[in-house]
């Protein structure tokens, strides 16, 4: 049981962290994305499922690569 705490399974732990923290991260990045286009007036269903697609890319982007970091840098015993 304490082998998955090594540095051999730094990947999982990073797959672990950035789909836990992908659903906040998405629904934030979403809802900044809505208030900026909604200052040029309302926004429709289209264009908010829209948005809501490129904040998924975003915020799976934003979640590994902050995961990856993070876990190289806990599992390299700094």
């Amino acid at each position: 049981m304490a082998e998955i705490f090594t540095a051999k399974y730094m990947l999982l732990w990073a797959l672990f962290l950035g789909g836990a923290l992908f659903l906040p991260v998405r629904q934030l990045v979403w809802v900044l994305y809505v208030r900026r286009a909604e200052k040029d007036g309302p926004a429709d269903e289209a264009t908010q499922s829209a948005l809501k697609r490129r904040a998924a890319f975003s915020a799976a982007l934003i979640c590994f690569v902050f995961s990856y970091l993070y876990t190289a840098y806990l599992f390299s015993g700094r």
